[in-house]
């Protein structure tokens, strides 16, 4: 550091970081602090670079943290650093350069030292560290006042400074001090509502700003900036050292990397290191959409600003009618927002923020429901389960719950139907030339169903699934054939299951000490494998159940699916008579044996698979609709848990844990332990 260039190795040796962490105050008007923040270093852009960084910088920091009680120097660096953020804000567009340079290094100088001391010392130490050698005054505030200072300061950045090639990087750098100021959760297992840096950045008084804030960090992610060019790829040759005279614009086009980065993550209460491919060629759209959702689903218990924004924003093409009791944040490009969704990759943030706008935005939801390119929306999300083995739990249910949300609008149900595909390449079950975004969605979410069976056995996912379907089924329309076969071939491979449950429990009821009734035959079994086959009774009722909806509301308009049910009704045989089963499947059996008897009124031997289709489509004319029996209309609405925060605070965190820009020590972190990370959102009613 310093007005030299600066290398990893040499940070311990370096004079001016000697003084700083050294034993001496330095004035806030002293020369040093030009001279220190004049450094040219490649910032850590892996998080290889962050560790390595991080293990150079170490010795230095714990020199820093025996000494900053006494000199205050980490205040001081804060108090440049807010000189050096409203330097940026005065000047000319042409005139960034030099300020932008400096003050980036000086936002980046802040961001490692708070980092250390939230990773080694906790929040409470940190804030004293920051607030050192302040007045009396200062120090009885009710909050502290550099840190405040400092988050203002961050949100000035974010808002005020315009976005050029010159101050990209220093945007990126505000984003990423927030997001490591706001990281004293995962080095905690308290709410949010009881920390320091959270009390500062959801303050009623500093809200004011969270509109915008929310507004600009969503237009960000719409926006997908391109980082300036030559910030992706390594030039060749380069190292970590910069020219002193290029300043700013050397950072700029020295290069990120796009290589497969090693991240810490916690999931299922484990930390774990995998490897994620990230988006490098957008870091300010991605950080700022990691940032909104920090921001947005943490202090849920209480009034949440920014969360509050971002449910209330309107499109900015709707009438301005709002009535007294609604509330519109700001306007926005709902459109623009829609589009970028669609065209980038589905990760897990961005599945995260079409949730929560889908759930808790209406505007939102109001323009997607409307749009006539549904399918750019939902094929990503059918991708996501069609992978699931290469995608996370929470991944796979979160985009469970987002086809759950859009199945409880009639709209959306009626028009996945009447949108037709071809040439769906990904779907390798089977080759299919032709059919509808709808027949398309039925297909994979039977699959998961069926991967749920043998991999995760998880009943949340199983719920959420057939809820999904069961909402759509009223209006399932031209099911393709093997649609069909695929929809009646999941309650053949439940019954199967259920009937070597049956006969499992019946072996041991002999030997077994546990004793639970069966109100089948009144023998005692096993009680898991009792509550097992209570599931699974509960999953073969819903799937009768949406064979009989689509029966009852679609019949005439679906031969193939009433050709299917002729072809395996043999498979009905043993639960009519079962009483848990006995009433819908009489109700399919009405249908077997109108359409049985049409069969049988023609010579058998003329008798193909288009002309058995041909007598079905022509007795559906002659149904009777009145003839079958009359069931409640299934409607599923998905609602979240009271506490949604114990899921999605963990889950959010992993996320941003996997940043290639950001690496936190997991030594530490508390955030992900089971107790709170084993939690569901998933409540279907």
């Amino acid at each position: 550091m310093g007005a030299t260039p600066s290398r990893y190795e040499d940070l311990s040796k370096n004079t001016y970081l000697e003084r700083f962490c050294g034993k001496e105050p330095i004035p806030l008007d002293d020369q040093f602090w030009s001279r220190f923040l004049s450094y040219n270093m490649r910032p850590p852009l892996t998080r290889n670079d962050q560790i390595e960084l991080d293990s150079r910088l170490d010795l230095c920091c714990q020199k820093l943290l025996v000494n900053n009680q006494v000199t205050g120097n980490i205040g001081s660096l804060i108090q440049v650093s807010l000189s050096k953020v409203t330097e940026l804000l005065s000047i000319a567009d042409s005139d960034y350069i030099m300020p932008a340079w400096q003050t980036y290094n000086a936002l980046f100088a802040v961001r490692c030292i708070l980092k250390y001391l939230i990773e080694t010392v906790g929040e409470e130490e940190m804030v004293k560290h920051t607030e050192s050698q302040l007045s009396e005054e200062c120090v009885n505030s009710l909050l502290p006042v550099r840190l405040q200072s400092f988050f203002e300061s961050l949100v000035e950045v974010i808002v005020d400074v315009p976005l050029c090639e010159f101050t990209y990087l220093v945007h990126l750098e505000a984003i990423n001090c927030l997001l490591v100021l706001l990281s004293v959760q995962l080095f905690s297992q308290t709410p949010a509502e009881y920390s320091t840096v959270y009390r500062i950045v959801m303050n009623e008084e500093l809200s004011g700003h969270a509109p915008v804030m929310v507004c600009t960090l969503l237009n960000n992610f719409a926006e997908q900036t391109h980082a300036p060019p030559g910030l992706l790829t390594p030039q060749p040759g380069s190292s970590i050292v910069f020219s002193i005279a290029a300043g700013l614009w050397n950072v700029i086009t020295m290069g990120m990397g796009s290589s497969l980065k090693n991240v810490q993550v916690g999931h299922g209460g484990n930390m774990e290191d995998i490897e994620r491919k990230r988006d490098t060629e957008t870091p300010l759209a991605s950080q700022s959409l990691l940032l909104l959702l920090v921001l947005t689903n943490h202090w849920t218990a209480s009034h949440n600003p920014y969360r509050d924004a971002l449910f209330t924003f309107t499109n900015i093409e709707d009438d301005c009618e709002i009535s007294c009791e609604e509330h519109c944040s700001f306007k926005f490009n709902v459109d623009k927002l829609y589009r970028t969704i669609c065209k980038i990759p589905n990760t897990d943030e961005v599945t995260l923020l079409l949730y929560m706008l889908l759930h808790r935005n209406p505007s939102v939801k109001q323009h997607i429901m409307k749009r006539p390119d549904v399918q750019l929306l939902v094929i990503p999300i059918l991708r996501i389960l069609y992978n699931a083995p290469e995608n996370t739990s929470h991944h796979i249910y979160m985009s469970l719950i987002i086809l759950l949300i859009l199945s409880e609008d009639e709209t959306f149900n009626k028009r996945v139907h009447d949108t037709m595909l071809k040439g769906v390449t990904w779907y390798t079950e089977r080759s299919i030339s032709e059919i509808s975004l709808g027949g398309l969605l039925i297909l994979v979410v039977i699959r998961t169903i069926q991967y749920n069976m043998l991999k995760m056995r998880d009943r949340y996912l199983h719920t959420n699934c057939l809820a999904a379907l069961a909402n759509m089924s009223s209006q399932f329309r031209s099911l393709h054939p093997y649609v069909s076969q695929r929809l009646i071939s999941l309650f053949e491979t439940l019954a199967k299951k259920h009937a070597k449950l049956e006969a499992t429990i019946r072996g041991q009821s002999s030997n077994t000490s546990t004793t639970v009734n069966i109100a089948s035959n009144g023998s005692v079994a096993n009680s898991d494998l009792i509550q097992d086959l209570t599931v699974l009774e509960e999953v073969l009722r819903m799937v009768l159940e949406i064979i009989n909806s689509t029966l009852t509301h679609q019949l005439a308009h679906n031969p193939n699916l009433i050709y299917t049910l002729l072809y395996k009704k043999d498979i009905f045989q043993p639960f009519r008579t079962h009483s848990a089963f006995q009433d819908i499947v009489q109700n399919i059996d009405s249908v077997i044996n109108f359409f049985s008897q049409k069969l049988e009124q023609k010579e058998q031997s003329q008798l193909g698979v288009s002309q058995v289709l041909a007598t079905i489509q022509q007795g559906t004319s002659q149904w009777p609709k009145d003839r079958l029996r009359k069931f409640p209309e299934l409607k599923f609405k998905y609602v979240e848990e009271e506490q949604p925060e114990e899921f999605f605070i963990p889950y959010v965190w992993s996320v941003v844990c996997q940043s290639a820009l950001l690496h936190w020590s997991a030594e530490n972190i508390k955030l992900f332990l089971p107790s709170q990370s084993e939690q569901t959102t998933i409540i279907v009613c």
